[in-house]
């Protein structure tokens, strides 16, 4: 057999890629021979992804409420995978950073503009009927949305605004994690009791909660921005990007959400007005209410006190 300069040096390659992991190539070549070509289907797993959606009731619509929020799982996922390529890379540059973020923030765009499927792509009537068979569970208890939020802020910034004077960047995470804005969609502050919803959630996923606050609390991407040279803090891209990123986040996403809930659960007149997980849905996603900022410090003052009033820029 007559192999070109180019096949020679491919293998060539190869034999160094597999020594240098004390491999055999001959055996991982000879494994070549007898494997399958991929395929499509093979290789994004269609059949295992197309099975994966179980109603609970006979109505129509509801395979469209489950796809539709498994997409928005796979679309946080894609958004966890760049957060992890900012905190993880040593000595940023600031063009690697800002484009990070733009793909980030056209996740979120994505995830914006998609709510005309929940908002007008349902029956009223057969979302009231099956949203029963899901309490008490919640958008709330989606953990990847979560960690988003820890990878991409201090943890302070996302304290419940009624107690976060009391808190700072030493208080430990257990005592923050039990302050978070979201614990005051099922916790009563006066007794210390926690709804179902909550203590469910927190069963599942405290643990991996915790070790994401403490990994990212020097490398979330708030940390990564801070421990850029000043120059670079100060390149109007990158900020753009910043501001962009925590405005799409924590209004317009939130906003685009809310509005689709208040379609459904009160202007429908259909319902009962509360939320499957029994939460004050209206004040826990409203984003003046809530009060989170990924990035205060670069906000005015006057922007800060319009927050979710849509008077931002």
């Amino acid at each position: 057999m007559n192999l070109t300069d180019n096949s020679e040096s491919i293998l060539k390659e190869i034999d160094l890629k597999f020594q240098a992991i004390n491999q055999k190539t001959d055996v991982q070549l000879e494994g070549l021979l007898w494997s399958k070509p991929i395929t499509y289907w093979d290789y994004i797993q269609t059949d295992a992804l197309l099975n994966l959606q179980i109603q609970r009731t006979t109505l129509p619509d509801e395979m469209v409420f489950i796809m539709y929020h498994q997409v928005n799982e796979l679309i946080f996922k894609m958004i966890l995978w760049e957060i992890d390529q900012i905190a993880d890379t040593q000595n940023i540059q600031v063009d690697f950073f800002s484009e990070r973020l733009s793909r980030i923030t056209r996740y979120f765009d994505m995830l914006t503009n998609s709510f005309s499927i929940m908002e007008n792509g349902m029956e009223v009537d057969q979302y009231m009927k099956f949203r029963n068979t899901l309490t008490p569970a919640s958008g709330f208890q989606s953990a990847q949305y979560r960690l988003i939020e820890f990878a991409s802020t201090d943890v302070i910034n996302l304290t419940d605004r009624r107690y976060k004077a009391n808190f700072d960047e030493n208080t430990d995470l257990e005592t923050s994690f039990e302050h978070l804005y979201w614990q005051a969609a099922g916790k009563d502050y006066h007794t210390g009791e926690k709804s179902y919803l909550l203590q469910e959630f927190e069963n599942k996923y405290k643990d991996p909660f915790l070790k994401q606050m403490s990994t990212f609390k020097t490398k979330n991407i708030w940390q990564k921005f801070t421990q850029l040279p000043l120059e670079d803090q100060q390149n109007k891209e990158l900020i753009e990007a910043m501001r962009h990123y925590d405005k799409t986040v924590n209004i317009t996403w939130v906003m685009q959400h809310l509005n689709t809930a208040r379609k459904y659960i009160l202007e429908s007149g259909k319902g009962n007005g509360e939320a499957t997980g029994g939460s004050d849905w209206q004040k826990y996603m409203h984003p003046k209410y809530q009060r989170r900022i990924f990035f205060p410090k670069l906000w005015t003052e006057e922007e800060l006190s319009n927050w979710g009033n849509e008077t931002i820029a």
